[in-house]
């Protein structure tokens, strides 16, 4: 079902009802409800890894030997977190319990212990500049929910009060600009737009340029969506990035990229070509309640080092969380 900007989640309006309007430091879905929300969000895979577990060990536990640690490893990389971290886990589980008789609720305390500190990292919620517009360049696959990600963070800072403007830098999808455009008219943000199928460089910078003009405060960015293997459409994001230089010189201030977290492991390759090419600050893993891959959020940090920021937790304008290790760590193991 395609998402509906004019659509509220139930989460949304019980926070409205609770807290008024409030302008927030972090998104609604993390206001409290924060854990609950992820781990609706994170049921597909929660489910599929629990389970599998708990086959693995039984109700009386099991003997930790070759076989045993073999099919955990299998597993744990059924979710895209990669051999990587999955064999960190098991060879953390063959350490501790080798020969010994191993309970579900051991299993997953070092598997919980392993992930946090593979995943170390504070909160990053987008830091806002001082002086001057922050500006924000999103970029990211076709497909991937990039445009509903920047919605969802124009909506977040305008609950905040902040005066926010839109770049439809997607010149060559005009329901991407549509989309921005009633978005736009929805939060009363500002927005540019190009011609079809024009230079989308010229947008960033007008962008930028309008930010500066009326002394807005977040201004975002949108870029096309790109295969990573496409070189001349990679050079193309730097020069957006280099276009917004010329007006603020430390602009832009964060580059995001959006992973589709249903694309599994395809997101490591993505991860890989936008963050050379873009000079990426940050993930925004969107789709996380789709798919019973989320595992994938942990090999990207361990490879990349860049912090995911956001998650998209639904379809809804509220279902965007500032993502924290812990919440993700319980809601991928604790019990439901």
């Amino acid at each position: 079902m395609a998402w509906n900007p004019f659509r509220k989640s139930a989460d949304a309006e019980q926070t409205s009802e609770t807290t008024g309007d409030t302008a927030s430091s972090e998104p609604v879905a993390d206001q409290g409800t924060g854990l609950s929300a992820i781990k609706r969000a994170m049921q597909k895979t929660w489910s599929m890894l629990n389970t599998d577990i708990r086959d693995l060990v039984g109700k009386e536990g099991r003997l930790v030997d070759d076989e045993f640690l073999a099919e955990l490893f299998g597993h744990l990389v059924k979710t895209d977190m990669g051999a990587g971290p999955a064999g960190e886990i098991r060879d953390s589980v063959h350490r501790k319990f080798r020969g010994r008789k191993v309970l579900m609720a051991d299993l997953v305390e070092e598997a919980q212990t392993t992930i946090r500190q593979i995943m170390d990292q504070d909160d990053s919620p987008i830091e806002l500049q001082e002086n001057g517009p922050t500006v924000i360049m999103v970029v990211g696959v076709n497909g991937s929910g990039k445009t509903t990600s920047i919605a969802k963070l124009a909506n977040h800072f305008a609950k905040q009060g902040k005066k926010v403007v839109l770049g439809a830098g997607d010149t060559f999808r005009a329901a991407a600009v549509e989309q921005l455009g009633i978005w736009a008219d929805r939060i009363g943000a500002d927005i540019i737009k190009g011609k079809q199928g024009g230079p989308p460089a010229t947008v960033a910078y007008q962008a930028v340029e309008r930010a500066l003009e009326t002394q807005a405060d977040i201004c975002i960015v949108d870029t096309a969506g790109r295969l990573q293997t496409q070189s001349h459409l990679m050079e193309e994001l730097s020069k957006i990035h280099r276009v917004c230089t010329k007006l603020i010189p430390e602009a832009p201030h964060e580059v995001l990229l959006v992973l589709d977290a249903t694309a599994g492991q395809n997101a490591i390759s993505q991860a890989r070509g936008f963050s050379e090419a873009a000079n990426c600050t940050g993930i925004v893993l969107a789709k996380l309640d789709g798919t019973a891959k989320g595992g994938v959020a942990i090999p990207i940090r361990k490879e990349f080092g860049l912090p995911v920021q956001y998650i998209g937790l639904g379809e809804g304008p509220e279902d965007l969380a500032l993502f924290n290790v812990p919440r993700f760590v319980e809601a991928l193991f604790d019990a439901q």
